[in-house]
């Protein structure tokens, strides 16, 4: 008698994708297999099953729109007329440069103009029309400090408390500590570009040593969007139930055998989450069905702005169904204009401030916003001086985090606030500073998490997200 064969050639064998693996999950939840799995009674035992925060928070999901590369917060954001009024004229201080070998002691005066804009007066960039319509809903931080003057520390840095790499994301905590609000969708979700990866690849959404069931999944750019929803068109009818019904039971089986590894229980609930979202993310990247003039809004009927737009709106479908962190990125770190500033920078704002706009905007008439965080930055800023001196057409700006500027706005952030400032150059952020740990600790505020309960024991010590910097919870930007 042939031996029994194992897990993987039964798999190999009858050609089971992703999705048909996991459809006895949505067999059984709809009474149409034999017998029910056993439940998984281990103490050690991890999932997304939505838990109730310590105390109310404000906030149930949020939508990060990262911008790698770091954008000018001195073009942008945070108006300094000393360096216009020094043009060209020798930086009278330090300057603490990531690349010396194209470094010049040159003050760079902002070639775009600031204005106030909106009911409290924001100042904003001319780069920015679309922000200037809701700046009464956003909260300006213009005192971020990382202090780690390279993109992959402070990305780090802002993803997962730390300049290392190999720790959960902020996106994973949420996970570990609130769960899911859908059965339909995974709980963290991260978009990408579809002309390319983002700096660091999956690093920016990965749960580190936190049980793999609460790593973030990749969307990819174009349809299909996540691979293998549908079982093959030659599996179906009863012979395929009959025949799941069977893996299912190796399953368990399997896992009875493997009590306590959380990869192979993270496994397993994926195959089933993906039975159910054979419901429901189909429909939630369809668009198909959305309104004109909400496409229009979002700029999806313009060549610039249709790639963007259309990931901003995605993100709104996500939330509205349940998903508690989606992440934007754009392609590589696009906003990092050591070079041809004056014609880069107007590009990258051109592509993403009628969306992000939009996106801010939409939430709002939804009833959304107040339930919603919305979080826009990059992971540096850009030092005053320029760089690249070899023609105005070639000058750009070098790496700065030691004050940049991010927005907030809603899931209990202030409108129309402005925090912090840097210092008259814009280098160095020296008023109600904002460090990385401490948005941190704000954002898990607002979820009702406490930076220093949330914790997940790790080789015999506590472990957090925090991970003993001294935070703070930044109570002057919150409602």
């Amino acid at each position: 008698m042939p031996p029994f064969p194992t897990r993987r050639q039964f798999l190999r064998s009858n050609a089971f994708g992703l999705g048909s693996l996991a459809l006895p999950f949505l067999l059984n939840r709809d009474g149409l297999l034999g017998a029910p799995t056993k439940p998984f009674t281990d103490s050690l035992r991890f999932d997304t099953t939505g838990k109730p925060p310590l105390q109310p928070g404000k906030a149930q999901a949020m939508i990060s729109l990262f911008m790698i590369g770091g954008p000018s917060h001195m073009d942008l954001f945070d108006p300094k007329p000393q360096l216009t009024k020094y043009h060209l004229q020798p930086f009278p201080g330090e300057i603490r440069y990531d690349n010396a070998a194209e470094a010049s002691s040159k003050v760079f005066g902002s070639p775009w103009k600031f204005a106030p804009r909106g009911q409290c007066g924001m100042e904003l960039s001319e780069l920015l029309p679309h922000l200037a319509e809701i700046v009464d809903d956003i909260t300006l931080i213009r005192s971020m400090k990382t202090g780690v003057n390279n993109h992959g520390q402070s990305m780090y840095a802002l993803h997962n408390g730390r300049i290392a790499a190999g720790r959960p994301t902020l996106g994973s905590w949420l996970g570990y500590g609130l769960g899911s609000q859908s059965d339909r969708l995974p709980a963290y979700l991260a978009l990408t570009s579809p002309h390319g990866q983002p700096l660091l690849n999956n690093d920016n959404w990965s749960a580190g040593w936190l049980p793999a069931v609460y790593q973030g999944t990749m969307v990819r750019p174009t349809a299909p969007h996540l691979l293998n929803l549908e079982p093959p068109p030659h599996l179906s009818g009863e012979g395929q139930r009959q025949q799941l019904e069977l893996l299912n039971s190796l399953n368990q089986d399997h896992r009875a055998q493997h009590t306590g590894d959380s990869d192979l229980d993270a496994r397993i609930q994926s195959y089933a989450l993906a039975a159910r979202m054979q419901d429901g993310a189909r429909e939630a990247f369809d668009l198909s069905g959305e309104p004109e003039h909400i496409k229009k809004m979002y700029g999806i009927d313009q060549e610039h702005t249709k790639d963007y737009g259309t990931r901003c709106l995605i993100a709104r479908r996500l939330v509205e169904r349940g998903v508690r962190f989606v992440q934007v990125f754009n392609h590589g770190q696009s906003w990092d204009h050591h070079g041809a500033i004056h014609t880069a920078l107007p590009d990258r704002c051109r592509e993403m401030d009628q969306p992000c706009a939009a996106l801010v905007k939409d939430l709002k008439q939804r009833g959304l916003l107040d339930s919603t965080i919305v979080h826009w930055g990059g992971e540096m800023g850009r030092l005053p001086v320029l760089q690249n001196d070899t023609g105005p057409e070639k000058w750009g700006r070098d790496h700065n985090t030691h004050g940049f500027s991010s927005w907030m706005a809603g899931g209990g952030f202030k409108g129309g606030h402005v925090q912090g400032e840097t210092d008259e150059w814009g280098h160095h952020a020296v008023k109600d500073i904002v460090h990385h740990y401490d948005w941190h600790a704000t954002l898990l505020h607002l979820f009702g998490l406490d930076h220093t309960k949330l914790i997940f024991k790790r080789n015999g010590t506590d472990a957090t997200l925090i991970d003993g910097q001294p935070a703070r919870i930044v109570s002057e930007m919150l409602a």
